[in-house]
């Protein structure tokens, strides 16, 4: 009655370590399906097929070929006026908006402005990896085109290949490991504390699965859909005008009559205190000179 559970289990251990490569994984695999077949195959005959298939497969050099899987990043800077920057970000919005939702995404979109010609924006799209270096050269025509310059250009790539093949992996061997537990349940074949048991092993593996499916997700959109980041700033800061210097000075008044008040506490902090000092030695100095003046004003009283 315990056979199909402890097979069950050996195939959860068996079946854990999907990180050791994904040779491993396919052999665990393969006895999984061979389980799901025999539910009464013996836990050394498991383990011998798995190291059997292991070694064979290495022994071959399998390994499993696939494309690179890279993820883009691109960055662009433009320097064009402060009063033409919001109509180059919209203009970039819409050659964005024009290769539609599966060809580029609009992400985030910032613009500021300052006194005087002083701005700047910033833009982030998703765009699909096959359209990005087009898309990117798109760029810089309508910013030349609007009077603007490329200042900067910037490629980086991260190579997701082995993560992406090994979370296809694990995904695989936790499906199958769901699938033999289920299997286990669906027979009720055993004690009900170890069908119990089952449940929970069954909860645990579909939340690994559906983390594994995440991560996955993630990373294919990363790979499939290149991040753009672009930028967007005018000349240097301009000193704003005729009235600048005018609304400085209003705004300064109130610090500078502070900054009056404050210096005037202070002294008086420091001179009431010395004055003092000075009286009180200027009074003693007297009374040692005139020790006549002294005796005479104590014998009035």
């Amino acid at each position: 009655m315990k056979k199909p559970l402890m097979t069950a289990l050996v195939a959860a251990l068996l079946l854990g370590g999907c990180n050791d490569g994904s040779s491993r994984n396919e052999a665990a695999i393969d006895v999984a399906e061979e389980m799901a077949e025999d539910p009464f195959l013996p836990p050394e005959q498991v383990s011998e097929k798995l190291a059997n298939d292991s070694a064979a497969q290495t022994a071959a050099g399998e390994i499993p070929a696939s494309i690179p899987q890279i993820a883009y990043v691109y960055e662009f800077g433009f320097r064009i006026a402060a009063p033409e920057i919001p109509q180059l970000q919209n203009r970039h919005v819409e050659m964005c908006d024009a290769l539609g939702p599966q060809g580029c995404r609009v992400i985030e979109m910032r613009s500021s402005g300052g006194e005087g010609d002083y701005a700047y924006g910033d833009l982030q799209l998703a765009v699909a990896a096959d359209k990005a270096r087009s898309f990117g050269a798109q760029l810089a025509q309508s910013a030349e085109a609007e009077g603007g310059e490329q200042i900067s250009a910037a490629i980086t790539g991260e190579d997701l290949s082995r993560q992406i093949v090994d979370t296809e992996a694990r995904l695989r061997a936790r499906t199958a490991l769901r699938d033999r537990l289920m299997e286990v349940l669906q027979t009720r074949r055993g004690t009900v504390a170890e069908l119990v048991e089952a449940e929970r092993g069954v909860a645990q593996v579909n939340e690994e699965i559906d983390q594994a499916r995440s991560w996955l997700n993630e990373m294919r959109g990363r790979v499939n859909f290149s991040r753009m980041n672009v930028h967007y700033e005018s000349g240097a800061r301009s000193a704003g005008g005729f009235m600048e210097p005018i609304r400085d000075a209003v705004g300064s008044i109130g610090m500078i009559f502070g900054t009056a008040i404050a210096t005037i506490i202070v002294l008086l902090t420091i001179a009431v205190p010395v004055g003092l000092l000075i009286w009180g030695g200027l009074a003693i100095r007297k009374r040692l000179r005139n020790p006549a003046a002294v005796a005479a004003s104590s014998a009035e009283q």
